[in-house]
């Protein structure tokens, strides 16, 4: 059982005010608060071992390379991959898709098909775009239903020899609504295509087993698990990034370099060009120390309760109407009340010291679905209360009330 009176005394900026209000933070979807612990291993990483990794016979570069690379295999063990190797730190889930995106520049040809959900973030749709304008393959797109779940019969149909790559999240960070990831990749396996699974709305929420979903690639950022932000890892299966070409040229990705040819590192280096964010991987990995100390089973049971609870109280606001309403769902609500814009609600509820999301949340097409401008989005986590999600239903009220 959490004991959330504790946990918040780990998350220093809870105690804010904003707008002379206690800070009630639910934009956690955009991004999580970091806890002391994670605070202190930033704090510790530029007194104690700041120094270049990988190149350096010096203590303090030996120092700071062991504690890189014991976050990779921190990494590795929470999402079960077979190597630590196969882990590719990234600046975040973005960098990673586009990585991919590159990768298989020179890997597809005019008329092979791509395969994303109407679900997906903007960064899982415009690098596919991209590379479709480029190499002439074609993208198609698995619709969504009313209530904010993938139409699966649809995308059995999409289906066929001709179909080389799905796009996916995890998690929508729109609606909160949970995928049938396993049984969009077992499908796709039997056409031979591969899937990449974007996690970042999945990560702080749910343990995920690469191994077990046998998944391709798997991305995700550490700003979302409580670490901070600028850093993030692909997971991809050993065999399939050995096939892809270097993403970036440059220091620590080489085996050898001449004036007439250059010879490319092995796995994960031949990914990480460059002076990469050092102190970013480490507090990674101490990130994952903290959540996996509180228990992803038991951050997931007092979550779905924060949303249960938020979701009867909200439906108790005259007019309001939830986007997103599918049985899997983490704990985001995405809603509009009447006919109020939800910049305005969003704004009323700053005043008054609540942080959430409105806007259309980098997935456009989720909203000309529904046919509005956005939403007001409010994302939970497990250091947020009860009593958190009352204030915001009263202040709501009132919003409401100043705006009609």
């Amino acid at each position: 059982m959490i004991d959330v009176n504790k946990i918040r005394k780990d998350f220093p900026i809870l105690k804010r005010k904003v707008n002379g209000q206690d800070l009630i933070y639910f934009d956690n979807a955009a991004t999580s608060q970091t806890p002391l612990q994670v605070i202190e291993v930033i704090t510790d990483y530029y007194s104690r071992l700041n120094a270049n990794i990988h190149r350096g016979v010096h203590q303090l570069s030996q120092e700071a390379t062991d504690a890189y690379e014991e976050a990779r295999i921190k990494i590795q063990k929470h999402f079960n991959a077979a190597e630590a190797y196969e882990i590719i730190f990234t600046a975040g889930t973005t960098e990673s898709i586009n990585l991919l995106a590159s990768g298989y520049n020179s890997l597809l040809k005019p008329g092979d098909e791509l395969i994303i959900s109407a679900l997906e973030h903007h960064s899982n749709i415009v690098p596919w775009q991209m590379l479709c304008e480029k190499t002439g393959a074609i993208l198609k797109v698995i619709p969504m239903t009313l209530n904010g779940s993938l139409d699966i019969e649809s995308y059995h149909s999409l289906l066929n020899s001709k179909t080389k790559l799905i796009f996916v999240n995890h998690v929508s960070n729109a609606l909160g609504t949970i995928n049938p990831i396993k049984e969009i990749i077992n499908e796709a396996h039997t056409y031979g295509a591969k899937v990449l699974i974007d996690g970042a709305q999945a990560c702080p929420h749910i343990k995920t087993d690469v191994q077990e979903l046998n998944v391709d690639y798997y991305v995700t950022s550490a700003h979302k698990l409580c670490g901070p932000t600028g850093v993030g890892m692909l997971y991809g299966k050993k065999e399939l990034l050995r096939a892809l070409p270097p993403y970036q040229g440059g220091g620590e990705m080489i085996a050898s370099v001449t004036f007439e040819k250059t010879t490319y590192a092995g796995l994960p280096h031949k990914f990480e060009a460059g002076t990469p964010n050092i102190c970013g991987g480490i507090a990674f990995g101490a990130a994952l120390d903290y959540m996996n100390n509180l228990g992803f089973d038991v951050i997931s049971k007092y979550e779905a309760e924060l949303l249960a609870y938020a979701t009867n109280s909200l439906k108790k606001i005259e007019g309001i109407k939830i986007y997103g309403e599918g049985l899997d769902k983490t704990a985001v609500i995405s809603f509009n009340i009447g006919d109020i814009h939800p910049y305005d609600l969003g704004s009323i509820l700053n005043q008054m010291g609540i942080a959430v999301r409105t806007g259309h949340h980098c997935a456009q097409p989720i909203m000309d679905f529904y046919e509005i401008p956005g939403t007001v989005r409010a994302s939970f986590s497990f250091y947020n209360t009860f009593e958190e999600i009352d204030i915001m239903v009263t202040a709501l009220k009132k919003a409401v009330l100043m705006l009609q």
